[in-house]
């Protein structure tokens, strides 16, 4: 799906673009040579991560039901897959920022420079428990990690709870629904799925939209709640994740999803795009701490470290999606946290 990839391409970088312009001494720099553009990243930006959300549900229903059936199976070991597959590369990484952020701090003295990491700290980032404990984050953007994994385990539950594949599917809609008229207006309950759950239910049904002869009903269906929605408060992050998932659905109907854009650069910057994300942080600070101690200021100078900068993160994620991604997809859950998965999932009424 070479849309996706570039989706998530260019998302990806969008939000390393957006840090660049908010972190260190470097984007201080650079937002008083380029003000205009650095006003508009730090702005707009954070707008890409609505791009992961729809794509990430989109894949999400085309995993768990894509005939939006019910899902019969045991969610725990999907749960479990999904938890490791978003985990280890970012336990990886938050280590790999620990490390960089002690060195950095020898530099630089800058409040994008993490304070030393405690082992609870260290230890809530591996369980994806940092936002809701409360806990200094300890790389940029790593909420997005622990609400990605909330998002996926609370659609699996909802699709195997249903007693029918209709009532699983309202569920997940039903609370989508809630999530853009009500969660998603409380800024208070951002470390918590149901906030954005709303963006990412849009991704899902973008993808059940466009099964055959669902494509008006579903797209109208979205189009409706969204625009309700966005009537009833406008919030641009809500407006960008519905032309998403319209984008998704019109394409996978029309086959345009598996043919455009035909290129291997938007291909390749899609598959290392969780790699970039991950690790681009530790990247910017020792750049931010090497500027910090260099002479010249000039734009041309400016300018150059950027685009260093920018080329190292990329550089960084190639190698992280090589030797850390890569590897770590390939571990699966040990049987015998699926076998006392099965046997919870006995114990519950009705479930034996």
């Amino acid at each position: 799906m070479p849309l996706l990839d570039a989706l998530k391409a260019g998302a990806s970088q969008l939000v390393l673009l957006h840090h660049f312009a908010l972190y260190g001494p470097l984007a201080v720099a650079f937002g008083a040579t380029f003000p205009e553009v650095a006003e508009w990243l730090v702005d707009y930006g954070r707008m890409a991560v609505q791009v992961f959300l729809v794509c990430a549900g989109f894949l999400a229903a085309r995993g768990l039901a894509p005939e939006g059936r019910l899902l019969a199976g045991n969610p725990l070991p999907l749960i479990g897959r999904r938890y490791l597959r978003l985990a280890l590369p970012f336990v990886a990484a938050i280590s790999i920022a620990v490390i960089v952020s002690a060195i950095a701090d020898q530099w630089l003295d800058d409040p994008a420079v993490p304070d030393r990491a405690t082992f609870g700290q260290w230890l809530a980032h591996v369980f994806l428990l940092h936002g809701v404990l409360g806990a200094e984050s300890l790389s940029a953007g790593v909420w997005y990690v622990a609400i990605d994994f909330q998002l996926f385990a609370l659609m699996a539950l909802l699709l195997w709870l249903g007693r029918k594949p209709a009532g699983a599917l309202l569920a997940v809609l039903g609370l989508a629904i809630a999530s853009l008229f009500y969660f998603n207006r409380d800024s208070g309950l951002d470390n918590w799925a149901i906030y954005f759950f709303g963006s990412y239910g849009l991704g899902a049904a973008a993808w059940w939209a466009s099964a055959r002869g669902r494509l008006r009903l579903w797209l109208g269906l979205i189009a409706t709640v969204g625009i309700a929605a966005l009537v009833e408060d406008f919030r641009l992050r809500i407006a960008i994740a519905l032309t998403v998932a319209l984008l998704l659905a019109f394409s996978r109907r029309s086959g345009l999803l598996e043919r455009w854009p035909q290129g291997r650069l938007t291909a390749f910057f899609g598959r290392i795009s969780y790699s970039v994300f991950l690790v681009h942080f530790p990247v910017l600070l020792l750049a931010n701490a090497l500027f910090a101690n260099s002479a010249p200021r000039d734009a041309a100078a400016i300018t150059w470290w950027t685009l260093v900068t920018w080329g190292a993160c990329i550089g960084a994620g190639m190698a992280f999606h090589r030797w850390i991604e890569v590897p770590t997809g390939k571990v699966r859950m040990p049987a015998l946290l699926r076998q006392w998965g099965r046997r919870a999932l006995q114990a519950l009424p009705g479930r034996g």
